[in-house]
């Protein structure tokens, strides 16, 4: 049975109304249960509000008017933290806060113990990486369990998983604070985080923002690209293939997905996809990745033969040194050399004032 998608051109003065018309499209109501509550699973990737980055205002405010319209009342918000993201700065500085207020959604932060709690967790499916990095002690918010929820990624590169999407939405929400000791096997941990996706959430749903696509070193230090799209599905596999095929790549070449579809995830061969809603078949991207300073470094510790140092680098008091750096370098360094210059010009366009205005 084919995976369905739906891709819709949108623009800044239709876009809410755009974001209604996707859903349907997708088929949002048949995939999530009414009778449950529904996590709006947001995409900080960077405080700083950098296009193609983070979840977009329109696509936050849309997304919740789409549900309410549904029937689905029972909305609340959760935010995780990194290493290197503040999700308070996050919501304040990409304008997620006055959505929340206005809307009445209440926020739940993954890594408050009062907000969320933590519980070990015993998954039916075969575990290809999280065994390897926790044992048999793997955890999850049990907040989660027996909950839809619906991701609000955008689609851009990423440099240790290529592209990033709804798959990589659920790494902050389901892994606690120490799930930077799986990026050596980031791929198969994704497969790994669907797949219990599957076991605990009574409906799964993805509201992808491709208003600006980011290419580059992402998932902050991007070239945003003007696009115009959104895309929407229940098949996590199924819509990052597209993601990933609209940017220039070969899904199946890209190691999370094809694993995936492998293990009957989801579909992540185009051909077993439909695509549904406006036809795109004019956009040819051809993105590449490449580095940045600080993901030279991440390549070294977690790919090359120099991971053997992991635990010595990642796992004792030494991780402060890379986290230091890695804020300063992103936080100091490029978004004061190059991102502050990116976003002052993108506040000139069409969708810039539309951001301004919430």
């Amino acid at each position: 049975m084919k995976a369905k998608v739906a891709i819709v051109r949108v623009s800044p003065q239709t876009v809410l109304k755009d974001i209604e018309r996707l859903a349907e499209l997708a088929g949002m109501e048949s995939a999530l249960d009414q009778s449950a509550e529904t996590i709006l699973k947001g995409n900080i990737s960077w405080h700083y509000p950098m296009p193609s980055a983070n979840t977009t205002p329109w696509q936050l405010e849309g997304t919740i008017q789409a549900l309410r319209k549904n029937g689905f009342k029972q909305l609340v918000a959760v935010e995780n933290n990194t290493v290197v993201t503040n999700p308070y700065k996050g919501e304040r500085l990409n304008r997620y806060d006055g959505i929340f207020s206005r809307f009445n959604i209440p926020v739940k932060y993954n890594f408050r113990k009062q907000d969320i709690r933590w519980t070990d967790y015993q998954p039916k499916a075969h575990m290809i990486a999280l065994p390897k990095i926790y044992g048999s002690h793997i955890s999850i918010p049990s907040y989660f369990v027996g909950k839809n929820i619906v991701h609000l990624p955008t689609a851009k590169c990423h440099i240790y998983t290529t592209t990033t999407g709804s798959m990589k939405n659920a790494f902050g929400g389901l892994l606690n604070t120490k799930r930077h000791y799986t990026h050596s096997l980031i791929h198969e941990t994704l497969v790994d985080l669907l797949a219990i996706q599957k076991e605990i959430h009574s409906g799964i749903f993805t509201i992808m923002d491709g208003t600006y696509l980011g290419d580059g070193p992402g998932p902050r230090t991007l070239r945003p690209v003007k696009a115009n799209l959104m895309l929407a599905s229940s098949d996590c596999v199924a819509i990052d293939a597209m993601a990933a095929k609209l940017m220039g790549f070969d899904p199946m070449k890209i190691k999370y997905i094809a694993l995936a579809d492998q293990h009957g995830l989801g579909q992540g061969k185009p051909e077993n996809i439909e695509l549904v809603g406006d036809d795109v078949s004019d956009l040819h991207y051809q993105f590449s990745v490449g580095d940045n300073f600080a993901s030279l470094f991440g390549d070294l510790f977690w790919f090359s033969p120099l991971k053997i140092l992991q635990r010595l680098l990642f796992h004792t008091p030494l991780v402060y040194a890379f986290v230091f750096a890695s804020a300063f370098y992103h936080d100091v360094f490029w978004w004061r050399v190059k991102g502050r210059k990116i976003f002052r010009s993108w506040l000139e366009s069409d969708w810039g004032k539309l951001f301004q205005t919430y």
